[in-house]
């Protein structure tokens, strides 16, 4: 009988067939019809959805290409094959397959009943430092914002010599002139997907607000200042991390044809091998031989027709409102080894600004103050921090600001997790004080998902931050705006204040942080 019920319903219009079988767990988008599973929730999840050719064989290193038709109907149960990576990070967990170089695959979340509802979307992309990560890890899980009223979306895209490899023989070959930035292009490819696409689960195509941390951050600085996707853009959201700034430098695409050039030489395919060559080396052998790092956004000419500060400099992004901030220890500062140390830490630090900005020491001890051992460590937190990734956020908040035309929003995250369920179940005494919110520590609290990590011994303080943080991400998303009932007031970084994220979130003056980064900007030694 559901087969017949099938049939029948494969013969409607588009249009119809949509809105009768979306509350039944199906979504017709353009390649064919797709089956999705209701969770406990009442929202409807779709794992496993194709956006993209598999990049394989002649794929290899080729912007993506659309991706093939099905017949009949497809099950959309299970997360698609994570991106080519090595194991880097342990806070990493996969859902889906094991690593492969057929990765593009996105993932949909839905608690709408037709498509006729129109919710906003989501659009969020994983970090990683383009290494490493997946759209099937828990701590991105669309299901809480799903929950809340938005079509929430996850994006697979190609990470390390897969996803940004640039060589002479590619811009060469492609009809764009440019090579490398195949991972930016996968996530550009998803967005296009998204806005012909998401209509078929209730999402609205006008209304996408792209998000993500860390590199995942960075690709939504990038997407908004590429030309391919600015357009499809109506907010974004960023957590700690942008391609402008400087501190991780955004190569020109000679310089990276060159390090291209001189790595392939080292894997085994001849002295200058040829492209078949390279795309004929098998992708774990490839992955092995390529290592881990050295991979990153290039202006291309194509995706970037030039240096992203610049095109955000004129004005040239997707003019949207934008929600992006850092969390107080992106890095934890480091005052070690130590064999022969100085007498306290304060003259380590002072060495330490001695490096980073010489002959500046004296001004630098006004934005990184360090009387004490006390102050020294919380200076060297900062200095590492903002070297690492905090003043190229600012720098964007800032240039989004001065010539986006839109409302922009900054917070300061200052809640650390709570001690692991093992060690909270074997403490004695007092509980001991939160540490320092590091980098990435925010995700969870930002979608809800502090039950979806099983490592943490969460407790109501951390559900109430949840419950704050991930309200102002749903109303912004909603609205542009990050206010709405029972939050507490945000006002736009235009008035010169940030929000301060904890246990409890007030806004508080930029003004400390601005002239730390303006000094930054002026003063430091690139790193």
């Amino acid at each position: 009988m559901k087969s017949l019920l099938l049939l029948a319903a494969l013969a409607l219009p588009i249009g119809i067939l949509r809105a009768a079988t979306l509350a039944e767990g199906h979504a017709t988008v353009a390649n064919g019809v797709l089956q999705g599973k209701r969770e406990a929730s009442g929202v409807v999840s779709f794992k496993g959805i194709p956006f993209a050719a598999p990049p394989v064989g002649a794929l290899r290193w080729r912007e993506p290409q659309p991706a093939a038709n099905w017949t009949g109907v497809r099950p959309a149960l299970e997360f698609g094959p994570r991106a080519m990576q090595q194991a880097l990070f342990s806070d990493m967990v996969f859902r889906g397959g094991a690593p492969s170089e057929d990765c593009l695959y996105l993932n949909v979340w839905t608690s709408a009943r037709a498509a006729s509802e129109k919710l906003p979307v989501l659009v969020y992309f994983y970090g990683g430092g383009f290494v490493a990560g997946d759209g099937s890890e828990p701590r991105y899980d669309g299901e809480s914002m799903a929950t809340k009223g938005i079509v929430a979306v996850t994006v697979n895209y190609r990470l390390g010599v897969f996803g940004f490899l640039a060589h002479p023989e590619l811009t060469k070959e492609s009809p764009h002139r440019a090579s490398g930035n195949y991972g930016l292009l996968d996530q550009a490819a998803a967005l296009r997907w998204v806005r012909a696409n998401i209509a078929a689960f209730g999402g609205d195509p006008a209304r996408v607000t792209i998000a993500g941390e860390s590199a995942g951050s960075m690709s939504v600085s990038a997407q908004m200042a590429s030309p391919l996707s600015r357009d499809l853009i109506a907010g974004a959201i960023g957590e700690s991390g942008a391609v402008v700034g400087g501190t991780r430098p955004v190569i020109l695409l000679a310089a990276a044809e060159q390090a291209g050039v001189t790595a392939a030489a080292k894997w085994g395919a001849g002295e200058a091998p040829t492209l078949a060559a390279l795309r004929a080396i098998p992708a774990d052998q490839l992955l092995q031989n390529a290592g881990r790092g050295g991979f990153g956004p290039i202006v291309d000419g194509y995706f970037f027709p030039k240096d992203p500060t610049a095109i955000y400099a004129a004005g040239e992004q997707a003019r949207v409102p934008l929600l992006a901030g850092v969390n107080d220890a992106e890095q934890g500062g480091s005052f070690g080894p130590r064999d022969n140390p100085p007498p306290s830490l304060v003259e380590h630090f002072k060495g330490q600004l001695e490096a980073v900005f010489p002959g500046k020491v004296t001004e630098a001890l006004k934005h990184y103050p360090a009387s004490n051992d006390a102050e020294a460590r919380l200076a060297a937190r900062d200095l590492a921090s903002d070297r690492f990734i905090s003043y190229g956020t600012w720098k964007w908040i800032d240039l989004a600001t001065k010539t986006g035309g839109k409302p922009t929003y900054s917070y300061y995250y200052t809640w650390g997790r709570p001690p692991t369920v093992t060690a909270a179940a074997n403490a004695t005494g007092a509980p001991a004080a939160r540490p320092w919110a590091g980098h990435s520590v925010e995700i969870e609290y930002a979608m809800g998902n502090l039950a979806t990590n099983r490592v943490y011994a969460w407790t109501d303080d951390d559900r109430r931050v949840s419950a704050v943080l991930q309200g102002y991400f749903v109303n912004f998303i909603k609205t542009g705006n990050p206010n709405g009932p029972g939050l507490p007031e945000w006002p736009t970084y235009a008035s010169g204040q940030r929000q301060v994220i904890g246990l409890t979130a007030a806004p508080t003056s930029d003004a400390p942080w601005k002239a730390r980064y303006e000094f930054f900007e002026r003063a430091r030694v690139q790193p």
